[in-house]
């Protein structure tokens, strides 16, 4: 099986990669866009051996990329306040690489390939990714309902394949 697939995470971290994050993720992206390489590569998702690849995503880590914007610790998701918040520029680089790896490992963006947390444990709820809610806010647009952001992120991601494929 081929790396087909790609879930976008929000970490429970703070705005800077711990080790728990690294074990946990492919790649991180900081609140200023910098790009984390996690401690497995992504074909290590290939065959999921215990304590040898990435388990970011309950019930869904097969063949699976883990993406992940840093910053979720101590998120409110009452008062949808947290300390670290996402930015913009976070985000913008999240799209971005999500795009690269997309283009790498010849993944189509689509709601079954590129994927939230929360819609992949919206679609699977007897996996342990049921109830996740990264990615259910984006504080730089607050009224963006939850179930609206898989595709904002998604189109994002789609324009930035366009504009990478334009500069080759």
């Amino acid at each position: 099986m081929p790396l087909s697939k790609i879930c976008l995470h929000w970490s429970a971290g703070a705005s800077y990669p711990c080790e728990v994050d690294l074990k946990a993720y492919h790649f991180l992206v900081d609140k200023d866009g910098k790009v984390y390489q996690g401690l497995f590569k992504p074909e290590d998702n290939l065959i999921c051996k215990p304590n040898k690849y990435a388990m970011h995503c309950g019930g869904g880590n097969t063949g699976c990329i883990g993406l992940s914007a840093l910053g979720m610790a101590g998120f409110d998701l009452k008062d949808k306040k947290t300390e670290y918040p996402l930015t913009k520029i976070q985000v913008e680089a999240f799209c971005k690489l999500a795009a690269e790896l997309c283009i790498k490992y010849g993944i189509k963006v689509s709601p079954e390939t590129v994927f939230t947390h929360y819609e992949f444990g919206q679609k699977h709820p007897k996996t342990r990714s049921y109830g996740k809610i990264d990615f259910t806010y984006l504080p730089f647009l607050p009224n963006l309902e939850k179930d609206r952001i898989g595709d904002l992120l998604r189109n994002k991601i789609s324009w930035y394949i366009i504009q990478i494929k334009k500069g080759e």
